[in-house]
């Protein structure tokens, strides 16, 4: 049976809640059979700073030599992507272009964790729900995603139903909502994941759900894998079950990136 052998989104520790050694994360992709994987750690915010949840502007330059010089020992043995994972906040979108543009990624995953100032999926402010119309909150949800794509920023498109990690669900029907997400993203030509890291949160379940992830396949965008790993050991955690999830929904393949662009398409 084939596997999926690249995992894009992996973090580091200077986003402030992952740990273990860059290298511990290299050396357990060889041990399961990766063959490619790609740092994806948290970009800096322009909205303020929280050392918890990004590295900082100045650790930049840190994170770039971290995963160049793991390129250099891991050379005969992994193929490793440098990439990063970069959120859409309204109001920052020239600050946070000019940032991404500074330095030469594989690839930029795009990603909404905030409505305003308020981390949705953060467990700290999680009591923050109650303060809040779900149905709406979804509703703002998608809207930022398809306001990211639309800025043209990123490559890739992180977790996109993020908003369901907590297990709230909505209680009125978002399919026209998912319907505009899917012409959006075709439009854009945006790539959105496979993030397995859902099976790990309350929501018990891969991102996107496969209701969703069946209306994408049908609309033709097409997919990458990540594990949203900040453990060394979740590095390509439950990609069997993302595999059979694409599958399920219709893929028959997925891609990989160089330099922002799609370089090869692979079999599921």
């Amino acid at each position: 049976m084939s596997i999926i052998t690249s995992d894009y989104h992996i973090h580091t520790a200077l986003c402030g809640h992952a740990s273990g050694e860059p290298q511990d994360y290299a050396r357990h992709a060889v041990d399961i059979g990766l063959l490619e994987i790609g740092f994806s750690d948290h970009a800096p915010l322009f909205s303020h700073k929280d050392a918890t949840i990004t590295m900082d502007h100045s650790q930049l330059p840190i994170y770039h030599h971290m995963v160049e010089s793991l390129r250099a020992e891991f050379a005969d043995q992994l193929l490793i992507r440098l990439g990063i994972e970069a959120d859409y906040m309204p109001g920052y979108e020239d600050r946070t272009k000019s940032m991404l543009s500074a330095y030469p990624y594989d690839y930029v995953i795009g990603s909404v964790h905030f409505l305003e100032k308020w981390g949705f999926d953060d467990p700290i402010q999680l009591k923050e729900w109650d303060n809040h119309d779900v149905n709406n909150v979804y509703r703002e949800y998608y809207r930022l995603l398809r306001k990211s794509a639309l800025s043209r920023m990123f490559d890739i498109l992180g977790h996109v139903d993020l908003v369901k990690k907590f297990d709230f669900r909505p209680t009125e029907d978002m399919q026209a909502e998912i319907e505009e997400n899917a012409r959006v993203f075709k439009k854009t030509g945006v790539v959105i994941e496979i993030n397995t890291s859902g099976l790990r949160k309350p929501a018990k379940e891969i991102y996107p759900s496969q209701e969703h992830l069946k209306l994408y396949c049908e609309k033709g965008i097409p997919i990458t894998f990540g594990s949203d790993s900040h453990r060394p050991e979740d590095v390509g955690r439950d990609f069997d079950k993302g595999r059979e999830w694409a599958m399920a929904a219709g893929y028959k393949e997925y891609v990989l990136f160089e330099k922002r662009n799609i370089v090869k398409t692979v079999r599921l």
